[in-house]
């Protein structure tokens, strides 16, 4: 006898009819979405839409992409290629990658199209940046914060950070435990940016403090633009507004300081910049401002030292050739202090009172440990690329780039295909970078190389960021050695920044000063 009775089988079949309505409405849905932006591209162009796919309603391939990371890009890119469309973060995008593409849209700003970060973005970041300014309100801020990060204003820095760097690694060498590079580099970053760069009075609590409300604000800054109960913008917001109460008490006295007193830190001179320009900023304007600088600072600094670390790890004849260079240029000599003496033993900033002894004239001096950088930046760029939006509709790689739609530029891909370099793209080798491969890549070099993206709104600090690393790399190289605490190198995460999915966790060793003079390998 048949088990079921007449009821169950009317269950079943109501449920396998309401599942089938259900895929049949989901089918409907993504077909309806995918028409709606078939028709949105401009009908005044004889020219197709770029190849791809615009996901589900409203959530587009957004899931697909946080979930993905690069290879979410790169599989399309396989798929489609060098342009292609898709649907992000709430907006259509049209995702270019190749020199010549990214050239058209570097060189095309205020012209084919203009800045834009996500919706998430904008709302987080203010209305009062530099990122989110276009025309000329961009060109006056990009003005002002120019000075901020000439070369004059980097001649005063290095010593301190060279300072912030070198304690930091001695209390690296002085850990009886794994560290994990990149929670540390975060750490370091923020407190180099924040009483560096920024002049903030903040003692280690308040400094701890605030990195890990400033994290929390960069964790949610690319969130979907939904601002309810326990959404990341909302998430975002509140991070946002604590960073604000913490940072205007420390501006109200900088407004208040002598006027006439030479600019000091970054603040400061732009507190001073726009007042020679006739203008008075707000409290609320320099609130965004520095928080947009600590963002621009924080996580691509971040990423890119514990890139250098792990490259340098991986690749220990690079760290051989730094040493020898060090040594020719007479600054193969490390401080002479054993870690965690004299003056704050192993903690963030320990200090034995030894002098700096680097500059931006002696860093200039040591081209290969340059090439080493460039590599690093190279192979693995801290941000994938950078948003754009069409101001008109044009042609890119024979498709159209509609009006309104967003365009992302993509560094990664870039650096990944390009056919310029005199060795496979995928390995390591500064040696690219040398006078041979300068002379082999030639003018048309430039868009294969932008880690700082280009154009109009190439990155203002990457001389500052170059500085960073070449510092940390010298104070790496004549101090310590590391190796790894974990079986086997970490799989690297790339969304929404470059970094291993382990934090890195390596265990650092003091270098004997022999070792350090004589270029000894890891």
């Amino acid at each position: 006898m048949f088990p079921w009775g007449p009821s169950c089988l009317s269950v079943l079949g109501a449920a396998g009819t309401a599942l089938l309505c259900a895929g049949l409405l989901l089918s409907l849905a993504q077909h309806l979405w995918t028409l709606r932006w078939t028709l949105s591209r401009d009908r005044a162009s004889a020219l197709p839409l770029p190849k791809g796919s615009m996901g589900w309603p409203f959530f587009g391939e957004t899931l697909h992409w946080l979930v993905q990371g690069s290879r979410f890009h790169s599989s399309r890119r396989e798929r489609y290629g060098t342009v292609f469309k898709t649907h992000l973060l709430g907006r259509p995008v049209i995702r270019v990658s190749g020199a010549e593409n990214v050239r058209t849209i570097l060189l095309g700003e205020h012209r084919l199209v203009r800045s834009q970060w996500p919706q998430s973005a904008h709302i987080l970041l203010g209305s009062h940046t530099l990122l989110g300014a276009v025309g000329e309100p961009h060109r006056r801020r990009r003005k002002v914060l120019a000075r901020v990060f000439s070369r004059a204003a980097l001649q005063r820095l290095v010593p301190r950070l060279q300072g912030a760097l070198r304690r930091e690694v001695r209390s690296w060498c002085a850990a009886r435990r794994p560290v994990a590079v990149y929670q540390a580099a975060k750490a370091l970053t923020f407190r180099m940016a924040a009483r560096i760069l920024l002049g903030l009075r903040l003692d280690e609590v308040q400094c701890a403090e605030l990195a890990r409300t400033f994290e929390q604000f960069v964790e949610n800054l690319f969130s979907l633009p939904l601002d309810v109960p326990f959404s990341g913008l909302r998430k975002g917001i509140r991070a946002r507004d604590q960073l604000h109460r913490y940072l205007e008490e420390a501006i109200a006295e900088k407004l208040h300081e002598d006027k006439v007193a030479e600019p000091g830190d970054a603040l400061d001179m732009i507190i001073h910049s726009t007042r020679e320009l006739g203008h008075e900023l707000s409290v609320q304007e320099l609130k965004e401002t520095a928080v947009e600088l600590l963002f621009a600072a924080f996580l691509t600094t971040a990423s890119a030292s514990t890139s250098l670390v792990l490259l340098l790890l991986q690749h220990p004849a690079a760290v051989a050739k730094i040493r020898q260079e060090l040594a020719a240029q007479g600054l193969g000599r490390a401080c002479g202090c054993a870690p965690g003496a004299a003056g704050g033993g192993a903690g963030p900033w320990p200090d034995c009172g030894c002098e700096p002894d680097l500059s931006l004239a002696a860093l200039g001096r040591l081209r290969y440990l340059d090439c080493v950088v460039k590599e690093v930046l190279r192979l693995l760029p801290p941000v994938s690329g950078g948003y754009r939006t069409a101001l008109r509709t044009f042609e890119l790689d024979g498709y159209q780039i509609p009006k309104g739609w967003s365009v992302m530029y993509s560094i990664r891909d870039t650096h990944e295909t390009a056919a310029v370099y005199r060795s496979p793209p995928e390995g390591f080798d500064p040696e690219r970078f040398g006078a041979a491969g300068e002379d082999a890549r030639g003018a048309s070099g430039r868009f294969h190389y932008i880690p700082f993206g280009g154009g109009a709104r190439s990155c203002l600090g990457q001389e500052l960021a170059q500085a960073v690393l070449q510092l940390l790399a010298v104070e790496l190289v004549r101090t310590a050695r590391w190796e790894l605490a974990t079986p086997a190198f970490p799989a690297m995460q790339t969304v929404p920044i470059v970094h291993p999915e382990d934090g890195l966790q390596l265990f650092f060793h003091p270098l004997a000063p022999s070792a350090a003079r004589d270029g000894l390998h890891l």
